[in-house]
């Protein structure tokens, strides 16, 4: 990836590694975090900088490509697709959803309404 949006994998969640990956790469994708022509770091990379089995990562990549997230090609390595621009409401209803896994990650570590909303004003000045 050309910038550096970060990636975590829950290893405690009940949604496998594989779909955590993809699910992620799917959404900065979707909001545009990654653009048309990005590349995706390559499988190993991704898998030590994860500490994930090359697999894992290849099985999201591979899903990936088959929605048309992205393209791979030998050479060239894995990039995004070409996407159609989401319309606003797909775009809204992408960034409600991540809205509500913060909310509920922050309230599975015990932190309140006041506190979400700082770490909130945090990540948007950065």
């Amino acid at each position: 990836m050309t910038r550096s949006p970060v990636i975590r994998v829950d290893p405690h969640s009940a949604i496998p590694p594989f779909e955590q990956v993809r699910q992620q790469i799917a959404d900065l994708i979707r909001l545009g975090v990654l653009a048309a022509g990005d590349r995706l770091p390559p499988v190993r990379q991704l898998a030590q900088d994860l500490g994930l089995a090359n697999g894992t990562v290849a099985r999201a990549y591979q899903e990936l490509e088959t929605a048309g997230f992205v393209v791979t090609k030998r050479a060239a390595g894995t990039r995004v697709a070409a996407l159609p621009d989401p319309s606003p409401e797909a775009r809204a209803a992408a960034v409600a959803q991540l809205a509500r896994d913060f909310v509920l990650a922050g309230r599975r570590l015990g932190v309140g309404e006041a506190e979400l909303t700082e770490a909130l004003a945090a990540a948007l000045r950065e």
